[in-house]
């Protein structure tokens, strides 16, 4: 069955081109060689068409290379140019940002120069200010302490008379020596009862200024409670 469908399947063609015997001229000799000839002529004249299509192709393909060239280096050079032009301007922008800083700068120190001057001007005028007051205060002291050196020398004179123990004996002396041992042993006497005395009374003042912001405390707080219950 097998065998049978396959001798019943068409089968393909084989395709071949028509081939035609060439006709001989009845009677004429056929010059091989001439037929030679013209066929040597004809695969020059193919050979030499196609080494111009091919010099043409290479003309052409040489000419499109050099114009591909051309445009490469050309962009090259315009990329060339923005690069040199963009390092100009960013050389430039780095010059003006530098000349700005710069700028600020001095304007910041001379501001700081003139604050510094300002403080210095208003420092010394405050010192010149304060030494004159201080002088007339020093002066006003300086009198006040002269006039109660004065007033001491004046006590310390009228209480500091001449010896005179010229003329004296050395018994005399002696008892001048005792005299005034004891007159400085009642000095001494009166400056400590003065100075407990001093002291007992810096301690009443204090007790009562105690004594007294106590009492003030007081009245303050009754004063509180008193708007509290109205």
């Amino acid at each position: 069955m097998t065998r049978l469908t396959d001798d019943s399947k068409p089968k393909p063609k084989a395709f071949a081109p028509p081939l035609s015997v060439p006709k001989i001229p009845e009677g004429e000799k056929v010059d091989f060689d001439d037929i030679h000839r013209k066929r040597q002529e004809k695969d020059l004249t193919e050979l030499q068409s196609l080494i111009e299509a091919h010099f043409i192709q290479r003309k052409n393909d040489e000419a499109e290379l050099v114009a591909l060239v051309n445009r490469i280096e050309k962009r090259r050079a315009e990329r060339a140019e923005q690069q040199r032009i963009r390092t100009e301007q960013e050389k430039e922008r780095q010059a003006r940002l530098a000349e700005e800083k710069e700028r600020r700068e001095q304007e910041d120190a001379r501001k700081r120069q003139d604050e510094d001057a300002k403080k210095k001007k208003a420092l010394t005028n405050r010192t010149q200010q304060y030494g004159g007051i201080q002088q007339r205060q020093d002066g006003k002291k300086g009198a006040k302490k002269q006039t109660e050196r004065e007033k001491k020398k004046k006590i310390l004179a009228d209480r500091r008379k001449p010896l005179n123990i010229e003329h004296l004996s050395e018994d005399k002396v002696k008892e001048k020596a005792n005299e005034l041992w004891h007159w400085l042993m009642t000095l001494e006497a009166e400056k400590f009862d003065l100075s407990e005395k001093l002291k007992r009374q810096k301690y009443d003042i204090n007790v009562l200024q105690t004594r007294i912001n106590e009492q003030q405390k007081f009245a303050k707080g009754r004063g509180k409670a008193k708007g509290r219950v109205r």
